[in-house]
């Protein structure tokens, strides 16, 4: 893709009324366009704000004060000359500046346009630019963590190592074969299979990453179901940490879905409160317990709520043979004497004392992502897109590796590397195509 070096503005703050709002241009032509706006206290310099006043160009008349910081090409974001005005959040006042921009030479810019051009410039990698997008949308604190640390190039960071080991094992292949004679290799094969294992080992493990990074930025859905009375909307209120659902004495109380967004252990959680799994006495009853069903098929995990007391039913059965995490409720009323069924490994747990709270936070997580094995600290794949990548790198070391342990060719084998080097290339962005980053890039919010 070829390089734009247009000049192109847009609002970089969000739509509405605000106490600044900040308007930036990145192109050559940026500050010789924003020169008839401004009048400054002092010349615009590298790296520095300047104080100033936004102008009326038709009269010359002053609007807003402002601070306007210049970044010089190389070194700013997009790798071209930036120009960021902060005034006054008024829209009617950004808008004029946009207005002003677009006639002086520039044009607006497209969603993700700055970004991209710091991607196509070479200052971030793709899994970076990923990451601005991911932070911008972040709506929990660990979410945020994740994103800034991809964007500091955790992820670009374990990959590059690895790559250097494949483009290392390929180089040393191709010299064997122009430097081989009387057709012998010049690497033995034990010697070519350990080096692709030195290859495949951190990225198999980078791709099981996937498994805590997507829900890390996507989140996940939660059901709660079980049997009227088991505790379902209490434990419910004591994952959302306040009286969401209306808790009574009465079986079947909930008879619609009750639904609320969480974050469980840095993780955003749709819970889902259901109604009671049972013959229902009446027809809005059995609709609930119809939308309990469309519940659990909808949801990624099934919490199953037993009253420790009266122990697993025929209907808990029926839930735990599509899978479920079970939540033993009740337990402060066990005394000495549980339910059948109280062989079911699961969580004990207590509405009312707040007994095992903690240890249902940790489970669903761990149901849903497995057991991070400490990448919270360490790059991860977050999206499907680099999961493609790295799975397409582990399929061209498998193919290598039954090639080489079948003699066959070297030059066969360089085949399935190289197919292995394009998948890491695409991780990072070597080699992606123009749809692809036109699809990354359209998701980002305009002046981003």
């Amino acid at each position: 893709m070829a390089f734009e070096h247009d000049t192109i503005v847009a609002i970089s703050t969000p739509v509405g009324r605000g106490g600044i709002g900040v308007v930036r241009l990145s192109g050559g032509q940026a500050k010789d366009i924003v020169a008839p706006l401004l009048r400054l206290r002092h010349e615009l310099a590298a790296g520095c704000a300047r104080f100033g006043m936004v102008l009326d160009v038709a009269t010359g008349a002053v609007l807003d004060e402002a601070v306007v910081t210049y970044f010089a090409a190389p070194n700013s974001y997009t790798g071209d000359d930036v120009i960021e005005i902060a005034a006054h959040g008024s829209p009617v006042l950004l808008e004029y500046l946009v207005r002003q921009c677009c006639a002086g030479g520039a044009r607006l810019a497209e969603p993700g346009e700055f970004t991209q051009r710091a991607f196509l410039a070479g200052r971030i990698d793709l899994t970076q630019a990923e990451a601005v997008d991911d932070l911008i949308g972040s709506s929990t604190l660990e979410q945020a963590r994740v994103a800034a640390r991809q964007l500091g190039g955790a992820l670009a960071k374990l990959v590059a190592p690895v790559k250097a080991k494949l483009v290392g094992l390929i180089a040393a292949l191709e010299a064997g074969i122009d430097f081989a004679e009387d057709d012998i290799d010049v690497m033995a094969a034990s010697a070519i299979e350990e080096k692709i294992a030195e290859v495949y080992l951190p990225l198999l493990e980078l791709e099981r990453s996937f498994a805590y990074g997507r829900v890390v930025r996507d989140g996940f859905k939660l059901a709660i179901v079980g049997r009227p009375n088991a505790g379902k909307s209490s434990l419910f209120n004591r994952l959302v940490e306040r009286d969401r659902a209306i808790v009574t004495a009465t079986p079947g109380t909930t008879r619609d879905l009750v639904t609320e967004r969480v974050a469980i252990d840095g993780i955003p959680v749709d819970l889902m409160d259901t109604a009671g799994l049972r013959e229902g006495a009446d027809e809005a009853e059995r609709m609930g317990i119809a939308k309990s069903h469309e519940a659990m098929a909808d949801a990624d995990v099934v919490l199953l709520v037993v009253d420790a007391v009266v122990g697993i039913s025929a209907e808990d059965r029926a839930v735990l043979e599509r899978g479920a995490l079970v939540a033993w409720n009740k337990n402060d009323l066990v005394d000495g004497v549980r339910g059948p069924g109280f062989e079911v490994q699961g969580v004990r747990t207590s509405a009312v004392t707040g007994e095992g709270i903690a240890e249902l936070r940790a489970a669903i997580v761990a149901a849903v992502a497995g057991d991070d094995g400490g990448v919270r600290e360490a790059g991860m794949l977050t999206n499907l897109r680099q999961h493609q990548a790295v799975t397409q790198a582990l399929r061209g070391l498998d193919a290598a590796r039954v090639a080489v342990s079948s003699a066959i060719p070297h030059e066969m084998v360089m085949l399935d590397l190289y197919e292995a080097l394009r998948g890491l290339d695409t991780l990072t962005g070597v080699t992606t195509s123009e749809d692809v980053l036109r699809l990354i890039f359209s998701k980002f919010c305009i002046g981003k």
